[in-house]
């Protein structure tokens, strides 16, 4: 990485050439240092994409087993195409490198991205530790002129309430600039998003930190720039657009509560309803997991002196349907003669969505332990995880589901993996699609999709002719 210069980005160095292009070049010919805090899963493809656009990049992260991998060339974060490529390249190329220290990497760069995680704490409010931790540590080492853009969610407020004031007490002065510029990406396409598959989206504490936002990120994305009227209105983008998801899906799941009342296919009727431009209800399922969606609403609830009713029963609905979830397998059993108790029920996917490993929140673990505490026993299968720690089940192997005499299953994450399970090797079982994702439309299972109902029984399939099931390890 280029050693630090004072370059004046936010304007307050007035000596030579502060024009907008001249600010431009100088960002894309590496005179600009950045430093980027936080190499998860969102924060090395920001930080990689920098290194390639400015050529001059040090990236942040306390866990020291990241910062080897990368100084290394190599890529922790699994199933992001192009990212191992993008890593590798920009390394060889002395343009990413990465430190344990964020200090270190705030005193050698002139814009601070700042992307570490915002999870909550057990009151439900918006732990903002990692935040604040790094803010001390850039906050000490802003020189005037420097930049520092948020990318992680944050409740709306916290740049001008909490991050302004403390940056300048650091810094002991107030001519830096700040932003709010949301990360927009999804984990399995994050190099195509933080390139501009949306726009980027980004708002100042005052004009000139906006403008200076504008023109960073109008070289890394490839779409537009939308410049909001303040940093606060940004903050507000970012969580709005969770906070719709789970109110959408909330709906979605409480819709396909009433399947079986309604006698109808609810998936169908969503599917149908959606044809319609003013509808877009989202798909239902066992629960809503993630570091997102689960926790943003939080951001809203219970940090501000008023009620959200709206966004409290969404929460409600979703963190009900893991409940849900292991009633309608109860219900399924007792149909097909079989007690809970005395069956050993195996979970498909422990991750909170497909090919990323990521349990936080996930709607796995309240239905593993359900199922244990009604005296099941429960196996769980994930090829994202090598271990099944925190859950109330037993890890097991793809190809060693066959080996057990299983009762149940219930699909939770439909990784593209379960797609390869022969499922005519199974004894007769009774099933519980979360997703709606198992093709076992002919089957000699008993089978419950959410939001469907019934859609397959052993004596649905009665009429075919018999199958013959090959005996474990065949």
């Amino acid at each position: 990485m280029t050693a630090r210069e004072p370059v004046g980005l936010y304007g307050a160095d007035d000596s030579g050439d502060r024009s907008p292009a001249a600010q431009r070049e100088a960002l894309l010919s590496g005179q600009v240092p950045v430093a980027v805090y936080g190499l998860g899963k969102m924060g090395l493809p920001l930080a990689a994409v920098y290194a390639d656009v400015t050529g001059n990049v040090v990236g942040a992260d306390v866990d020291e087993d990241v910062v080897e991998a990368v100084n290394a060339g190599e890529c922790h974060v699994e199933r992001e195409p192009g990212l191992p490529e993008l890593v590798a390249a920009t390394v060889s190329q002395g343009a990413f490198e990465a430190t344990a220290d964020p200090a270190e990497a705030a005193a050698r760069a002139a814009v601070h991205v700042v992307i570490v995680p915002t999870p909550i704490t057990d009151e439900k409010t918006a732990d903002l530790s990692a935040l604040e931790s790094v803010a001390r540590d850039v906050g000490a080492n802003l020189d005037r002129g420097d930049a520092v853009f948020v990318e992680c969610t944050v409740p709306p407020r916290t740049c001008t309430d909490l991050l302004e004031p403390l940056l300048a007490e650091r810094a002991g002065h107030d001519e830096f600039g700040l932003a709010f510029c949301p990360e927009r990406t999804s984990s399995g396409r994050a190099l195509t998003d933080v390139r501009g598959a949306y726009p980027k989206v980004v708002g100042g504490v005052d004009d000139e930190s906006a403008r200076v936002a504008e023109l960073v990120y109008g070289q890394l994305t490839d779409n537009d720039v939308l410049t909001v009227s303040d940093a606060t209105t940004a903050e507000c983008v970012k969580v709005f657009e969770g906070l719709y998801r789970d109110v959408n899906i909330a709906l979605a799941n409480e819709l396909a509560t009433f399947a079986d009342e309604f006698g109808a296919d609810v998936r169908e009727a969503i599917g149908a309803a959606n044809t319609q431009p003013y509808c877009d209800i989202h798909d239902p399922g066992p629960g809503v997991g993630g570091h997102c969606i689960p926790y943003y609403p939080y951001f809203v609830v219970n940090e501000f002196d008023r009620e959200a009713r709206l966004l409290e029963t969404a929460r409600e609905v979703n963190d009900s349907m893991p409940a849900f979830t292991v009633e309608t397998l109860t219900r399924e059993m007792d149909a097909a003669g079989r007690d809970l108790a005395d069956a050993t029920v195996a979970i498909l996917g422990l991750t909170y969505r497909p090919g990323v490993a990521e349990t936080r929140a996930t709607p796995a673990r309240p239905i593993a332990e359900r199922l244990s505490d009604r005296g099941a026993d429960v196996v769980a299968v994930d090829p994202m995880l090598d271990d099944a720690e925190g859950f109330a089940a037993e890890m097991i192997s793809q190809d060693g589901i066959y080996d057990r005499d299983l009762d149940a299953v219930v699909l939770v994450t439909p990784h593209e993996e379960f797609d390869g399970l022969d499922w005519e090797r199974f004894d007769p079982l009774v099933v519980v699609d979360g997703r709606d994702s198992l093709d076992l439309a002919e089957t000699r299972h008993r089978v419950y999709a959410i939001g469907r109902g019934v859609t397959a029984t052993p004596e649905s399939a009665s009429d075919r002719d018999p199958v013959e099931v090959p005996e474990a390890g065949e």
